[in-house]
Formats: structure tokens, C-alpha cells, sequence
């Protein structure tokens, strides 16, 4: 297969090798188990000498092209694909540390990912220090001999703070530790950790990646080695991708690039519209002027993703009423879809956390997030202006 060096070119034309059909577009793969040529082939696979499918939950086509042009288009070497992006999160922490070790994580991280680190690990003996997103000196501070991973997510979920992801990079190279990123929000379209000195990036691929509402997975690519170690964990405990879902995410990732250009030119319009508005008392959005990072941003962003955070003056109960007036914008606790979404996270994705630890990471009981979808942007600001106006 020739090489190319564009993502829209490398999202379209990888496939898996075309059968004696002929194909144009890759079938499902709908089978639990695959035919080995001879017990000789059988033993080789199963001792790991030769390549080849065994049995779906290792490893299936049309999973296996998903994965090869995530990795394509992510700058990495290999991957696994997962049946959430909540599998995919537990396996890149818990493929690498055991009894004793300890992580260090930023604390504006998705309210699951949160419970990972705090009841889940700890049953396992792992320990974890919360650092500010935005502070390196808190990050090499929280570093202790034991630390064997760096786990963070840029932009943050919801609160849109970034991570410098060169300088952590660095960090995690001078004292020999893993940096692992989800990069779910900005999408390999718009930023690739691995560029930057991250080792392992983790995706929810039902959030962008699918962009269209209609099913779950998740994906954990990196370097050779480490993949290894993720590989092994997830083929023991099973969190595995079905054919049906690889296949419609291979998909997706064909229209990946226009669907992105669409989410940010409307994110990026919505935040500065509602920037004119007197009664919002902030807007964050990476690339907006007024993002206090928006220097970092540019740098390590080619646009500023689908997402645009900000409060109506009034606090929770006008950001309730402000929801509730909402005509076309959908109120869903997803993000990514190709229909506009409006999110209250301290009363859904961030509910379990404490007041306090939302306020730290930016998350006001006001706060409302909006993933901006594919329709026409004078229709989203149409129905979220009348509801800001409805609301006062």
C-alpha cells in the first residue's frame, strides 16, 4: 500500500487487504473464532511466532484497521481497541503499575477517570497525587521514587485548562516515566501527544472519533513495548471492541477532518458570539484571545476543538433555567455527536466529585458545556441566545 503523507489522505485510503471478492468497502468481520491451516500454524500463532487471528477478543480486521490508522494518524506505533473509552482509560493505568507504585495525575480529569485513580487503584495498593494541570513545578514535585506514571488530559474535561504537553514530555523523559494522554477532546486532527513525548494516548472514540452518537469504544495507542504491556491486560480481562463497532469507527475516521473543521469554525463562532453577551460572566475556549493559555494553545492546537465552556451570571439556577429553555440543542451527558449537546457537569459527569475538588479544576455549579455540533451555526446561536434571553 503506498504511503501518504496527508491525515485526510491516510484516514481514507488504509484498509485491510482486500479479499478474493474484491471489496471496495471492508465487510464485518462477525466471528468469534478464526481457522488455523495446520496444528503447526495453530501452535505458531498461539506462541506469538507468526502473525494472524486466533479468536475476536485478541484481535479482529476490520479492529485491526481501526487501530492501524489511529495509529497513522496519532504518530504511534501499535494499539488496542476497546469496548468504551472507560476500558481503554483503566487499561493504560492499570497495565502499568502494581503493589506499591504511585501516579501522578492532574486533577481536572473526567469524573471516571477520577474514580479510577481514587477507589479504584488504591484496592491495588497504588497510591496518586493530584497536581494542578497548568504547573510544572507541582508535577516534578509530586514525582517519588515509586512513580511510574503521569496521566492527564488536554484539553481539561470541562473546564478547557491545557496541559504544556512538550515540557511534561521532557519531565517524564529526565526521570524515566510513562506520560500518558487522553486525547479525546482535541482528537489526533487537531493535536498529537506523541509529537510532543508522550508514550501512551488514550481515546474515548465515541466522543469525536465515531462523532455521530452511535456507539461506544475506546482505543490505546503508543510504543511497541508499552502496547505490549497494555495488549496482555486486555487480553486477559476482556474489555474487547466488537467487529461491528471497529468497523463503523474505521468509518468514521474517513470524515473525521471535515467533521472537525465543521466543530471548531462553529465552537469557535458560538464562544466568541457569547463573549458580546452581558449576561455570560465567562467563555473558555483554547483558541479565544482570552484563553489564559492561548499562546500554548496555538502552539500545540491546530484549532480549538468542538467544546466551549462558559456561566450565565445567575449561577446554577440560571444555568438550569438556561437549559431548560433550550429548543434544539440536545441536553445529554455525550459530547462529540454531530448534534449540538448542552452538559450541567456538576450535576452529571462531575456530580461524584466533592464541591471542592470541582472548584479547584475550574468546575462552578454554573458552569455550562456545550459541544457544538454539525448544524448550521446561526441555528445553534439562534436556539442558545433565545434560551440565554428566555432564562434571565
Amino acid at each position: 500500500m503506498p504511503e501518504y503523507s496527508n491525515f485526510e489522505t491516510k484516514a481514507i485510503r488504509h484498509q485491510a487487504e482486500r479479499s478474493h471478492n474484491r471489496e471496495h468497502s471492508v465487510p464485518i468481520y462477525a466471528t468469534s473464532s478464526f481457522v488455523f491451516e495446520d496444528a503447526e500454524e495453530a501452535r505458531a500463532m498461539f506462541a506469538e511466532e507468526i502473525p494472524g487471528n486466533i479468536y475476536s477478543r485478541y484481535s479482529n480486521p476490520n479492529n485491526d484497521e481501526f487501530i492501524e490508522k489511529l495509529c497513522l494518524l496519532e504518530h504511534t506505533e501499535d494499539g488496542i481497541a476497546t469496548a468504551s473509552g472507560m476500558a481503554a482509560m483503566f487499561c493504560s493505568i492499570a497495565a502499568f503499575v502494581g503493589q506499591g507504585d504511585h501516579i501522578v495525575a492532574s486533577r481536572s480529569l473526567f469524573g471516571s477517570t477520577h474514580q479510577i485513580l481514587t477507589s479504584l487503584m488504591p484496592k491495588w495498593g497504588v497510591s496518586h497525587t493530584y497536581v494542578s494541570i497548568d504547573n510544572l513545578e507541582e508535577w516534578e514535585n509530586a514525582i517519588q521514587p515509586n512513580t511510574k506514571l503521569m496521566f492527564l488530559e488536554t484539553p481539561s474535561n470541562p473546564a478547557q485548562d491545557l496541559a504544556d504537553l512538550e515540557a511534561l514530555g521532557k519531565l517524564a523523559a529526565k526521570h524515566n516515566i510513562i506520560l500518558s494522554v487522553d486525547n479525546c477532546f482535541a482528537t489526533p486532527y487537531i493535536q498529537n501527544p506523541a509529537d510532543f513525548g508522550a508514550h501512551i494516548i488514550t481515546h474515548s472514540a465515541t466522543k469525536f472519533i465515531d462523532g455521530q452518537g452511535r456507539v461506544l469504544g475506546g482505543a490505546v495507542l503508543g510504543t511497541t513495548d508499552l502496547i505490549k504491556e497494555v495488549r496482555f491486560l486486555a487480553r486477559h480481562s476482556g474489555p474487547s471492541m466488537s467487529p461491528f463497532h471497529g468497523w463503523i469507527l474505521s468509518k468514521s475516521l474517513e470524515t473525521m477532518a471535515v467533521r472537525m473543521d465543521r466543530h471548531c469554525d462553529n465552537a469557535m463562532e458560538l464562544a466568541t458570539e457569547l463573549e458580546k453577551i452581558d449576561d455570560v460572566a465567562w467563555v473558555k475556549y483554547p483558541h479565544l484571545a482570552s484563553h489564559p493559555q492561548y499562546e500554548l494553545a496555538k502552539k500545540q492546537m491546530k484549532k480549538g476543538g468542538g467544546l466551549v465552556t462558559f456561566e450565565l451570571k445567575g449561577g446554577v439556577e440560571r444555568g438550569r433555567k438556561f437549559l431548560d429553555a433550550l429548543q434544539m440543542v440536545s441536553l445529554s451527558a455525550n459530547l462529540g455527536d454531530s448534534r449540538s449537546i448542552a452538559t450541567h457537569p456538576a450535576s452529571t459527569t462531575h456530580s461524584k466529585l466533592l464541591e471542592e475538588e470541582r472548584l479547584a479544576v475550574g468546575i462552578s455549579n454554573g458552569l455550562i458545556r456545550v459541544s457544538a455540533g454539525l448544524e448550521h451555526i446561526e441555528d445553534i446561536k439562534k436556539d442558545i441566545f433565545r434560551a440565554i434571553e428566555v432564562s434571565a
